[in-house]
């Protein structure tokens, strides 16, 4: 019977050991994050059309390209005097992670008023267009320019917008 015994308690101690010896299995891992710089944009400069002379019979437009400088379009109702005023592009510096892309998202549409009366200021652009690159240093100049679009006999006035012009930037 002790025979029996000291058989079976051997048995059982080896089902054990063997059991757990072939369920299970163990493996480590790390586990690493890397904190970048989070992105801003400053403004430098704003947006400004400058001085603008309008028909009393034909709407025009006044394109502002991104680089500050600007042409008439539309059906001819505008004309751009030599006494040019404040003329320029919106000016930003983007920073953030050196060597990081991001991407660049402008208004659709903003509306300056001067009193009661408003323009429309769209179709908006910027430099770089829709993807910029940061330099190795973290920044990168960001340019907008857009266009306004001037009714016939538009009322004269200094024409600004009670809400900025909202430019968003978001690394890719």
């Amino acid at each position: 019977m002790k025979n029996i015994s000291k058989v079976l308690a051997t048995a059982a101690i080896a089902i054990a050991f063997s059991n757990s010896s072939f369920a299970q299995a163990t493996a480590t891992a790390s586990a690493s994050a890397t904190i970048i710089t989070p992105i801003t944009i400053v403004k430098n400069v704003d947006m400004n059309f400058g001085n603008v002379a309008v028909s009393a019979s034909l709407a025009g437009t006044v394109v502002l390209v991104p680089a500050g400088t600007r042409t008439t379009g539309g059906a001819g109702g505008v004309t751009l005097p030599s006494t040019t005023g404040t003329v320029a592009g919106a000016d930003f510096t983007v920073s953030g992670q050196g060597s990081y892309t991001y991407a660049i998202t402008l208004p659709t549409t903003v509306n300056i008023t001067s009193g009661s009366n408003t323009m429309t200021v769209n179709t908006f652009t910027s430099s770089p267009a829709t993807t910029g690159t940061l330099s190795s240093g973290g920044t990168q100049d960001l340019k907008v320019g857009a266009t306004l679009n001037v009714s016939a006999a538009q009322a004269a006035g200094t024409y600004t917008n009670s809400s900025a012009v909202p430019v968003t930037v978001n690394y890719n």
